[in-house]
């Protein structure tokens, strides 16, 4: 009686793509997330390649174009502003550093919810604490809601997955970090963008500021080397005080932004990492997007990676005529060498996103203004075209009049 029932956890991007699909191919999945609403704003994320393909296919392109933000490209700066070197939005077809369809990672999760909303369960404010499977189904207990029971349970639920801790074992196993803490927050728009992001290095940091698509407002982004130990991720204050402490004084519009940090209410900072999970699956339970695969924000890569995992997963599942196993075998096989491309950092990595030398940041400033030139035109043609390198299954399930489901 739960074979059909499939509990998600995490509200965010992976999750809802996920039940979409699933309610088209006759499961009722429930949804689980740790806050206690969706979660608005955010950063910029980028849909590229097969993730725009995903899309498409959804139906949800003119509702995700409706919320785009209009970037005109990426532009590096030097202390007193002017450009060193910058990459236009519809380099590279649109695949660039910028992509053409750049679009709040709240808009975009706002966007899935609204298309999962009819046969979908959504359980807010709360968390998996235990996940018991037998040869049935599992047995799943809830910080808030009562147990309950489930065919399947999917840890869709990011870099710091609670399900994947629960089920395949601590976080220290599969988490790489790469060296490197990247903050997001709002600010006032009172810096000039002109539809660019604009992005300013001192060795050991960098300092960025992008259009955000409520007006009056923009988006900052902060990043340095060496993370500091003892700062706990969930520790807000902490984080306004470290972030204060490093770019104050370092040049262009730091002090400013450091300002206007003071008021801004929705700070997140993490260390940025790479997730290697040797199976994405562990009897009933499997890992979708940054819970199984995480290929950091260097990349540019997640949001799409997290769309074709939900479509591929519901697909197989379909296939597979409900046999779980099968279904997560097959699933693996066929994101394995996308998620592998997908990790590849871009070249120099985060030495390229946060130089540790002034040289560095010059050889980065230059090697921008040849990207879009041969020979490095082809070097960069192949990095951003890893979006599309998986052939996407053509599996879009339908329900027959009788209830049962075909692919």
């Amino acid at each position: 009686m739960h074979e059909k029932s499939v509990l998600i956890s995490g509200g965010g991007i992976a999750g809802p793509a996920l039940a979409y699909w699933l309610v088209r191919a006759g499961y009722r999945p429930t949804i689980v997330e740790r806050a206690p609403a969706p979660r608005p704003g955010g950063q910029t994320v980028d849909l590229r390649g097969a993730g725009r393909t995903v899309v498409e296919r959804m139906g949800l392109m003119p509702a995700v174009r409706a919320v785009t933000v209009e970037e005109r490209g990426i532009s590096y700066v030097d202390t007193a502003g002017r450009s060193l070197g910058r990459m236009a939005a519809e380099a590279f077809g649109g695949e660039g550093i910028v992509a053409e369809i750049e679009v709040m990672r709240g808009d975009l999760a706002q966007v899935l919810l609204d298309a999962a909303q009819d046969g979908v369960e959504y359980l807010y404010d709360d968390a998996i604490t235990g996940i018991d499977e037998d040869a049935e189904g599992v047995t799943v207990r809830f910080q808030r809601s009562p147990q309950r029971r489930f065919g399947l349970v999917v840890g869709a639920d990011g870099l710091h997955s609670g399900v994947r801790a629960l089920a395949f074992g601590p976080e220290e196993q599969f988490v790489r970090p790469l060296g490197c803490v990247l903050a997001f927050f709002t600010v006032p728009d009172r810096y000039g963008l002109d539809g660019w992001m604009r992005m300013y290095n001192e060795p050991g940091t960098m300092l960025a500021l992008r259009p955000d698509r409520a007006p009056g407002r923009a988006k900052a982004m902060m990043a340095l080397r060496t993370p500091p130990a003892g700062v706990h991720r969930r520790d807000v204050d902490a984080h306004r005080a470290l972030l204060t402490r490093t770019f104050t004084g370092t040049g262009w519009v730091a002090d400013q932004v450091v300002a206007d940090l003071r008021d801004t209410d929705d700070l997140v900072l993490e260390e940025l990492g790479q997730v290697r999970v040797g199976s994405w699956s562990a009897g009933r339970v499997v890992l979708l997007g940054d819970a199984a695969w995480c290929p950091s924000p260097l990349t540019g890569l997640g949001t799409s990676a997290a769309l074709v995992g939900a479509y591929v997963l519901a697909g197989e599942l379909t296939r597979a005529g409900g046999d779980h196993r099968a279904a997560f075998a097959a699933y693996e096989d066929v994101m394995r060498p996308y998620t592998a491309q997908a990790q590849e950092l871009p070249p120099g990595g985060v030495n390229g996103f946060v130089p540790k030398t002034r040289l560095a940041i010059a050889l980065r400033a230059h090697m921008v203004r040849w990207m879009t030139r041969w020979p490095l035109r082809n070097l960069m043609a192949a990095q951003f075209g890893k979006a599309d390198a998986i052939e996407l299954p053509d599996h879009e399930p339908t329900l027959p009049t009788n209830g049962a489901f075909v692919g």
